[in-house]
């Protein structure tokens, strides 16, 4: 059980790192540690395939919250290939949290990321639908 336990929670903690990645270059690797070269992502907001669309997509996410920061909310629940867990986007300045979800992802035989399902629990303005 522990090892399976690190391996999700190795998976998600190289996933938050590629979201906070500010600077392209560091993103792009980051988005490489942690996803495989045809991994996804899908949200009600977005669906993107491959390394430079979800780094493009976090590069959007940063221009839109610029000073923001994705953080964990709580521990990493996981099970043979899949792992869930919940999020916040916090204001590095005041603390505030306009955004938070929860993450759905399926890894591949190398641990990294194969597909993202997210949701959206709390966004500004309203539900996405």
């Amino acid at each position: 059980m522990s090892e399976n336990t690190d391996r999700h929670e190795n998976a998600v903690a190289r996933y938050f790192e590629a979201w906070n990645a500010g600077e392209p270059e560091a993103r792009a690797k980051a988005v490489a540690a942690a996803w495989s070269v045809e991994g996804t992502y899908t949200d009600p907001l977005a669906t993107v395939t491959g390394h430079t669309e979800i780094a493009e997509l976090i590069a959007g996410a940063h221009a839109q919250f610029p000073g923001f920061a994705f953080r964990p909310l709580g521990a990493v629940d996981g099970h043979h290939d899949t792992a869930r867990f919940a999020w916040e986007l916090v204001s590095e300045t005041d603390g505030s949290a306009p955004v938070a979800g929860f993450d759905v992802i399926t890894l591949d035989a190398d641990d990294r990321i194969r597909s993202v399902l997210g949701f959206l629990d709390r966004v500004p303005g309203g539900p996405t639908g």
